[in-house]
């Protein structure tokens, strides 16, 4: 199994520093790059305390400078909120000063508030981020590049840099629909699953996949699904049951709401013969996040291999010691390691 990290900058209530927490966060990143994870991917949002990560590209040339080992991932790209050759430009230039170790994770985007502020019709966003992924293909592969559509022009453009990776960086696309997911398929793009649908869900999601992508004519040999998990671990199983519904309720109150047009699927019981429905954040510790002690995670990993075909899991901790521990005594069990050390960190 492969393991990567979500990382996400969440300023909670902003309860300490923004520095501190972009502090925190290299820290983190430091001690991923040293212990055999594969991958940090970055979250771009904007204007929220969600994740103060308004680009990406930038916060990726930061790490690869502090990095050794790590690919830098981003999860994701939000496509439709960029002019496409100057998406092109910015991250086949950080896989080139990277020396290769970009992953692109392209998304559409979702945030009613993001669209509207940088004047993005919302009714338009799948279309422009569909056709900004295309345009930033087109541009690596090609000397130059022509396009004419409704939103897009230009002629005759030679788009550089190239990209350090040939002919491309590999290409994730977030997944979280079936329309996504066979768009994806058909263009031959791997897709890359969220955190917040539930673990049969996202099975069913992979395997959907597959068969879009067999359909179309392409392989999925060699490619990695990545499964974005919240995860909560701790000493007792009390105690990371307690981070792990403190962090669904942040989740639900900041980004899962119909507020933003995500809120979650309502999900229904049979109890008694009679159809009830499953709180929220009770739905995100039944059947969505991985938590409890770190024998009971390493037991759900092993069933989630089988159950959900899990094979790359993109955690996304619910808290710092969530994410130590998680290193510390679950991680290599699965990577052939004897449990590692206690790691020293600053404070």
């Amino acid at each position: 199994m492969k393991f990567g990290v979500l990382q996400f900058f969440s300023w909670p209530q902003r309860r300490t520093t923004l520095q501190t927490v972009y502090e925190r966060a290299m820290q983190r990143i430091d001690i991923m790059d040293k212990t055999g994870y594969d991958a940090v991917w970055l979250a771009e949002h904007h204007f929220t305390e969600y994740s103060v990560c308004p680009s990406v590209h930038m916060m990726g040339m930061h790490l690869a400078n502090k990095t050794q080992n790590l690919r830098i991932g981003t999860a994701v790209s939000l496509a439709a909120m960029y002019h496409p050759l100057r998406l092109a430009e910015e991250v086949a230039l950080l896989d080139v000063l990277s020396e290769g170790r970009v992953n692109w994770g392209a998304g559409r985007g979702f945030d009613p508030t993001e669209f509207h502020t940088f004047n993005i019709p919302l009714p338009e966003s799948k279309a422009r981020f569909q056709e900004a992924v295309d345009i930033v293909l087109e541009a690596w592969t090609n000397e130059t590049i022509t396009w004419k559509s409704d939103t897009w022009n230009f002629e005759n453009v030679e788009v550089l840099p190239k990209p350090y990776q040939q002919p491309h960086p590999p290409v994730w696309i977030a997944s979280s629909s079936p329309d996504s997911i066979e768009w994806a398929a058909t263009r031959g793009h791997t897709a890359m699953l969220g955190p917040h649908a539930e673990f049969d869900k996202v099975a069913e999601m992979r395997n959907f996949f597959l068969d879009k992508m067999k359909a179309n004519g392409h392989s999925a040999e060699g490619r990695d699904i990545p499964m974005a998990r919240l995860i909560a671990v701790a000493d007792t199983d009390a105690e990371a049951e307690k981070i792990a519904r403190s962090g669904a309720e942040w989740i639900v109150k900041s980004y899962k709401n119909e507020s933003k047009g995500m809120a979650n699927p309502v999900k229904t019981v049979v109890v008694d013969g009679k159809v009830q429905e499953v709180d929220d954040i009770d739905r995100y510790l039944q059947d969505a996040i991985i938590w409890g002690t770190p024998e009971r995670v390493i037991d759900l990993l092993h069933r989630l291999e089988e159950e959900m075909y899990l094979d790359y899991l993109m955690c996304a901790p619910l808290s710092h010691s969530s994410f130590m521990m998680f290193t510390e005594k679950v991680m290599p069990h699965f990577l052939g390691s004897s449990p590692a050390q206690p790691i020293r960190q600053a404070v």
